[in-house]
């Protein structure tokens, strides 16, 4: 793989601006061997005798250095204390402006041909190194100032835990307690060794006499690794024997407040009706539980932070020893090498900050919420990267056969036992077919996630941050291939078997039976869904679990892109959801035994039918009322009026399936006319963000991922098409081909396609505000909260 590919492919995705921009400086270099060709037309070779002997020549005259080298040569950002300044192509220097440092190269060959390519190659390459420097500093800068903030916490935990685990005996320094108190500061004062030094100087915690480190960058001396490791076991054992290890000092609890571990629906309705929270701190073994969970996700996700940041100072350094290579190689020049010396003294090449401050975070892990086991808190730090599994692959294509299989055994059955023309036909398609439906929209649903998938890796979109998946648990489109072909497979042998056995003469008897395999499938479906052992990804099921009590709960959890994007998709689910009743109704009444309902002429059955298809609209309404509330932003209270209007018009469409007078339909066809025509614009303008008249890309964005231009207007005409399909279901159209039931099935199947492609290009638009915004991490909360903080806090 070519180092551009291979560049692109490990940058940080919300990071992609604030990288070098590698193909530009190629496409420089580029015009610049165009231009050497073009004023070089003739081959290498036969100018080579001459050339070479032009060169032999200038020789003679240039200083001779050879035997003179001294300290004055071992400054390598100086270019012209290594050789003579005739022979170097550039000279870069450090200029500071209003504080900030910045490298500035001169090109010293301008006037010769082709000169002023390369002095436009260099100015860009400046711009380039001045913009990772910088953003490599503000980064630098967070991730320490991040660091005395979990310091802080740090010293808290300690104080809290030596409170728990010995409450009666506080001030006894020996024993038990001061085992307890000396093996959590010791790795805390080494975390603390790498915040700022303001930030040490204003705290004074007695923990930290059990380690120092000797030495300090400010000196330029170089100690040996062994006589750092000998100082450092020196200076613990005289600790240990002077004065004996002391604990953090509990007063530091007077400082401190608990800060709510979970919202809850009861923290909502306090907060709502101005409740004061209890922040007093309450020393139980649950507490201390939850206190350690929660700093140990903050831990992992700070370390997180450290590698990714480590890797874009990694990556971008070797960008531009790439790039200097080829330009040497194009220019033939020798201007690598003290360009690479200013990239190695930059703060991008030599600061150490991270790498040091990643190995206290890992010792401090280990020794804190690993029990001393490095092995186990590495595994947590630096988990492996998925690896596809053949198994899955064959399992999914052996699902996939069985299922393309049974379809075309499904198609033969009908067409040889002519089962179209039977007269059970219609009661089968009211009965049987809405029951077999249900599963047919979970499948159609779980293959276009598992395309969306597949095309959000192929052009590195981050939804496993945007979505906040576990590292390393999230499903890929195999995974998900799998689920969706193995629950078809299992759907289509149910209608096989329902039909086979209705067939033969000799399994009539067991009609009531053959009735009941829908329901065994949903319990099934269902039982896996909930099991609670670690089989058929449990993490993935459990965050969808979590993710529909919130929909359902809504507004009392606070909303979250997965809670608002999973109702989104249960918006398009509507016929899938009205399915559940009439399972309730044809089982629970025993009307399976005789195959015929009365539950669609049932009042109670009607109300519960409308209830159920208006739930996801009414959970997305709260959620946006919510965070109108809470974020004072209009644009939730104009996306709330959205699903208003499709509440309006579902009630309206269900009274005149009631009343079946002509107002009703009227006015069902007006509010579903409405809420499309504003449920369109507000897809292709807010969650797209396209139909931009200013934009570089006319109609488009100016970001895009996809390629192709194409894709994305062959899209919107798409969401037209297919936002105005349902309106099938309002002006009652009729095809004498198709029953009721399978046009309403074949509707539905299209919002659910609709839904689909919206979703690729949600989370798309999603991904470039965060790259906008260089937001490539999440926040997690932390336990406690200072007294001297509580004006920082937002």
């Amino acid at each position: 793989m070519k180092f551009g590919k291979e560049f692109s492919a490990q940058m940080v995705p919300e990071w992609k601006d604030a990288y070098m921009d590698y193909d530009y400086l190629k496409s420089l270099l580029k015009e610049i061997q165009v231009c050497k060709q073009r004023n070089n037309p003739d081959p290498p070779a036969a100018a080579t005798p001459r050339s070479y002997g032009l060169k032999r020549r200038l020789t003679l005259y240039r200083a001779f250095s050879g035997l003179t080298k001294s300290r004055h040569t071992q400054q390598p950002a100086s270019p012209s204390s290594a050789s003579d300044i005739e022979s170097q192509a550039i000279l870069v220097n450090s200029v500071n402006e209003n504080g900030n440092e910045s490298y500035q190269t001169m090109f010293l060959m301008a006037a010769e041909e082709g000169g002023v390519q390369e002095l436009e190659y260099f100015k860009r390459l400046d711009d380039e190194f001045n913009k990772v420097d910088k953003f490599y500093r503000s980064k630098v800068d967070e991730v320490m100032k991040e660091a005395a903030v979990l310091n802080k916490q740090m010293d808290a935990l300690i104080a809290f835990r030596i409170k728990v685990e010995n409450p009666q005996r506080m001030f006894d320094w020996s024993g038990e307690m001061t085992r307890l108190a000396s093996d959590v500061a010791t790795s805390t004062a080494a975390l603390a060794a790498a915040t700022p030094r303001s930030a040490r100087a204003s705290r004074r915690v007695l923990a930290m006499d059990a380690i120092e480190e000797s030495g300090s960058n400010s000196s330029g001396d170089e100690e040996k690794e062994d006589k750092k490791s000998g100082d450092v076991e020196m200076k613990v054992k005289k600790s240990e024997s002077g004065r004996g290890t002391r604990p953090a000092p509990l007063d530091i609890l007077d400082q401190v407040t608990m800060n709510h571990m979970a919202e809850t629906p009861r923290s909502t309705i306090k907060g709502f009706l101005n409740v004061a929270p209890h922040t007093e701190l309450k020393f139980s073994r649950a507490n201390l539980s939850k206190v350690e969970q929660q700093l140990r996700g903050a831990f992992i996700e700070f370390y997180q932070k450290l590698r990714l940041l480590k890797s874009y100072g990694f990556l971008n350094t070797l960008a531009f020893s790439k790039i200097m290579k080829k330009y040497d190689k194009v220019a033939s020049r020798d201007a690598s090498k003290s360009y690479m010396n200013m990239v190695d003294n930059s703060y991008l090449g030599s600061s150490d900050e991270i790498t040091k401050l990643m190995e206290r975070v890992e010792t401090t892990f280990i020794k804190h919420f690993s029990n001393s086991n490095r092995r186990k808190g590495m595994a947590v730090l630096r988990p492996k990267p998925r690896v596809e599994r053949h198994r899955i692959t064959f399992a999914m294509g052996c699902f996939a056969g069985c299922t393309a299989t049974l379809i075309l055994a499904l198609v033969l059955i009908i067409r040889a036992r002519n089962i179209m023309d039977n007269p059970e036909r219609s009661k089968y398609m009211e009965n049987m077919f809405p029951l077999y439906s249900l599963f047919g929209f979970i499948v159609l649903h779980m293959l276009m996630y598992a395309g969306n998938i597949y095309f959000w890796r192929r052009f590195r979109v981050n939804y496993s941050f945007i979505f906040g998946f576990k590292q390393g648990t999230e499903l890929g489109y195999r995974e998900v291939l799998l689920l969706s072909s193995g629950l078809a497979m299992l759907a289509l042998a149910s209608v096989l078997a329902n039909l086979d056995m209705e067939m033969d003469p000799k399994t009539k008897d067991y009609k009531a039976l053959t009735e009941l395999l829908p329901l065994f499938l949903l319990l099934l479906v269902i039982v896996i869904l909930l099991c609670p052992f670690n089989i058929i990804y449990r993490s993935s099921r459990y965050f969808f679990l979590v993710c529909v009590f919130h929909c359902i709960c809504a507004p009392l959890y606070k909303v979250t892109l997965p809670d608002f994007f999973l109702a989104d998709q249960l918006t398009s689910q509507v016929q899938a959801f009205r399915s559940l009743p009439f399972y309730i109704c044809y089982y629970g009444g025993g009307d399976y035994k005789v195959r015929k309902t009365t539950c669609r002429s049932d009042d109670v059955f009607k109300i519960v039918t409308f209830i159920v298809a208006c739930v996801p609209y009414w959970s997305r309404l709260l959620q946006c009322i919510r965070r109108l509330v809470e974020e004072k932003d209009p644009m939730q209270g104009y996306n709330g009026l959205k699903y208003f209007f499709t509440i309006v018009a579902v009630s309206m469409r269900i009274a005149y399936t009631h009343n079946n007078d002509v107002n009703w339909k009227i006015l069902a066809g007006i509010f579903s006319i409405v809420a499309a025509i504003y449920g369109t614009y507000w897809d292709l303008v807010v969650d797209w963000g396209l139909l931009q008249r200013r934009s570089k890309n006319r109609w488009l964005r100016d970001k895009l991922l996809v390629p192709y231009k194409s894709v994305y207007f062959v899209a919107m005409v798409l969401n037209v098409m297919l936002r105005f399909a349902w309106l099938q279901t309002v002006l009652n159209f009729n095809v004498s081909f198709m029953h009721t039931q399978t046009m309403i099935s074949v509707v539905a199947s299209l919002e659910i396609i609709r839904r689909g492609i919206w979703s690729f290009f949600r989370l798309e638009n999603e991904h470039l505000n965060n790259v906008g915004k260089y937001r490539a991490f999440k926040s997690v909360p932390l336990p406690f909260n200072y007294d001297e903080d509580e004006g920082k806090d937002e």
